[in-house]
C-alpha cells in the first residue's frame, strides 16, 4: 500500500497560475484606494448591460458616494455614447479618467479619433489593455468602481474576473428565455471562479420577472430590480443623457435597486 502511494503521480500546477496570483496581489495593492468593485455582466449583448451600469453608477453618485465607471468592453466600447462624451484623449500613462457629472469615466473609445472604426485586437492585446485600466490608471479615492463587463464567457470577462478582487457582480437579463439561458451561463462562469453574485436585474421587463426569476432560481440568487421598457429612457441614452439625472421616476427605481445591491434596502 505504501509503495502504491509513493508511485502515485503528483498533481501538476501550470506555471501561469503563479503569474496570475502575483498580478492579482499587485492589483489589489494598486487599487487599495477603491473600497468596492462591482461588475455588471451578461453573456449576451443587447440586454441593457451598459444602461444598467451607467444608471447604477450615477445613482450611487447621487447618493453621495465617490464613483468610477469603467467600460471594460475593450474592443466594442460604447459607454461614451451613453454619456455624450466626445473628448479624444492621448494615451499617456498614467491614464486619467474623464469626470462627467461627478463620476470618473474611462473607456477605450476616449482614445479613438474615429469611433466608427473597429478595434481589431487579439486576446492578448485585449488582456493587456484591461490590465492597463487597473494598473496604470489614476482612479483616486473611490467608494465604488462600476465595471461594464464585456459579454461572453471568454478572454475579456475571464481576465477581469481572474485578476480583479471584485466584491461581486450583477447579472442583467431580459424577460425572454433565451436571454435568461445566456445570463445563467455568465453567472455560472463567474461563480465557478469564486465571485459573488449580488443579484439579478431584469431589463425591458413586462413586470412579471419571468427571465429574472429563471436566472435567480438557477443561480441561487434574487431579483433585485425590474426595469420596464421606457421609450424616454431609450431616447435619453441615444442623446447621451443619463436617465437617473433627468427623470425622477427612473431615479427612484434605480435607488431601490442600488439600496438592495449595497445592502441598504
Amino acid at each position: 500500500m505504501e509503495q502504491e502511494q509513493l508511485n502515485e503521480p503528483k498533481m501538476q500546477v501550470h506555471p501561469s497560475i503563479f503569474k496570475v496570483i502575483e498580478q492579482r496581489k499587485a492589483l489589489k495593492e494598486r487599487l487599495s484606494n477603491i473600497k468596492h468593485k462591482i461588475g455588471v455582466y451578461s453573456a449576451k449583448g443587447g440586454v441593457g448591460k451598459t444602461t444598467t451600469a451607467v444608471n447604477i453608477a450615477y445613482t450611487l453618485s447621487l447618493m453621495g458616494y465617490k464613483v468610477g465607471l469603467l467600460d471594460a468592453d475593450v474592443d466594442c466600447p460604447n459607454l461614451t455614447m451613453f454619456l455624450g462624451i466626445n473628448t479624444v484623449k492621448e494615451a499617456v500613462y498614467p491614464l486619467i479618467p474623464i469626470e462627467k457629472d461627478g463620476v470618473k469615466v474611462l473607456s477605450t473609445a476616449m482614445f479613438l479619433d474615429d469611433k466608427s472604426k473597429p478595434i481589431i485586437w487579439r486576446g492578448p492585446m485585449i488582456g493587456k489593455m484591461i490590465s492597463e485600466f487597473f494598473s496604470n490608471t489614476e482612479w483616486g479615492n473611490l467608494d465604488y468602481l462600476i465595471l461594464d463587463l464585456p459579454p461572453g464567457t471568454s478572454d475579456s470577462p475571464l481576465s477581469i474576473i481572474q485578476l480583479l478582487d471584485l466584491d461581486g457582480f450583477v447579472i442583467v437579463t431580459t424577460p425572454q428565455h433565451i436571454s435568461a439561458v445566456n445570463a445563467i451561463r455568465s453567472g455560472m462562469m463567474a461563480k465557478r471562479l469564486g465571485v459573488a453574485l449580488l443579484g439579478v436585474i431584469e431589463n425591458m421587463s413586462d413586470g412579471e420577472a419571468r427571465g429574472g426569476k429563471e436566472v435567480a432560481a438557477e443561480l441561487d440568487s434574487e431579483v433585485i430590480g425590474l426595469v420596464p421598457f421606457d421609450k424616454k429612457m431609450s431616447e435619453m441614452s441615444d442623446r447621451g443623457e443619463v436617465a437617473v439625472l433627468n427623470d425622477e421616476g427612473i431615479k427612484n427605481r434605480y435607488e431601490h435597486i442600488v439600496k438592495k445591491l449595497i445592502g441598504g434596502g
